[in-house]
């Protein structure tokens, strides 16, 4: 290993271990203690970049299927109600943007919600990334998006510039990149280090902790948010604990559901603004949502729930 290989290791464990020091002291302004005081009230995580508090489990919608509208607008309007804002679309993700539009002209509750949306440089519709953007916006049925992402980092280096122009035309309130694949996680940190950004999309869960070693350090020292895609690897956990019991001590961080187990372990990680879970069904959201109230892990607890599910998977 070179030098600079060892000055980053170094680095690196240091922002570790300082990060476990202080989430264990609650120090960190990503507590539950500084972000929701009540032990009963709504979980909030806030975006470093602006002080913006939002609720710590949003909704994936890449399995938005325009035969489901009226189960989508049900979920919609349920997430409202439970208090969850951030929904997390794509210009690929089909049906999805236009769904969602839709939906909330028709509930009425845009100004409620917190829309995170992704282009790449080709647009995947041809016409390049302004196209892209906005079809997005039409689609979406609002003047600006919460959050415009570029995603898995197809034409970070082109387009970064543009979105950091339309930010300050008031066409997005925050930008950021994404990916859902751990190949790319040296890339993000990259871009992080290269770019303004107040968001990264990382996929995170109890199953894939990589992010956590080699994403978060990173985010925190640079105040960039955090929002977890996969923290259910698309339900694979739940199909994984599904015949085994909740462990008693699930109870002491009010947890009453599998789903609900793995939503708290990502949300308390003291990096991580928001998880995304996708879902299509009201039961699934309604438990999902769950996850964003009551008690949380500590630094103590989180080990626990990583040798638990170490032992069992």
């Amino acid at each position: 290993m070179d030098a600079q290989s060892r000055s980053a290791m170094s680095r690196r464990e240091a922002l570790c271990g300082g990060l476990l020091a202080c989430f264990g002291a609650g120090c960190l302004q990503h507590s539950q203690a500084a972000d929701s005081p009540d032990a009963t009230a709504l979980i909030t995580r806030t975006v470093p970049s602006s002080g913006e508090k939002l609720p710590a489990i949003g909704l994936g919608t890449d399995s938005f299927r325009a035969s489901e509208s009226d189960s989508i607008r049900a979920e919609l309007k349920r997430m409202n109600e439970l208090g969850g804002s951030v929904i997390d679309t794509a210009a690929a993700y089909g049906d999805s943007e236009a769904l969602i539009g839709d939906a909330l002209a028709g509930l009425g509750i845009r100004d409620r919600m917190f829309i995170a949306t992704k282009l790449t440089a080709d647009g995947f519709f041809g016409g390049g990334g302004e196209a892209s953007f906005h079809r997005s916006l039409e689609r979406l049925k609002t003047q600006r998006v919460d959050l415009l992402q570029v995603h898995n980092l197809n034409g970070v280096d082109s387009l970064m510039p543009v979105l950091q122009q339309w930010k300050k035309a008031g066409k997005i309130r925050y930008l950021g990149v994404t990916t859902s694949r751990v190949s790319q996680h040296g890339d993000i940190v990259d871009a992080m280090r290269k770019y303004p950004l107040d968001f990264i999309q990382v996929d995170y869960s109890i199953a894939n902790r990589d992010a956590a070693a080699s994403v978060f350090p990173v985010a925190i020292e640079r105040r960039v948010a955090v929002l977890a895609n996969l923290p259910l690897a698309r339900a694979a956990l739940i199909g994984q604990a599904a015949q085994r019991k909740l462990p008693d001590w699930a109870a002491d961080i009010d947890v009453a559901s599998w789903s609900q187990f793995f939503l708290k372990y990502v949300i308390s990680h003291p990096a991580v603004t928001c998880a995304i879970p996708g879902s299509t069904k009201l039961a699934h959201l309604e438990d999902n949502q769950g996850a964003a109230r009551g008690r949380w892990p500590d630094a103590a607890t989180r080990l626990k729930m990583e040798k638990f599910w170490d032992a069992m998977s």
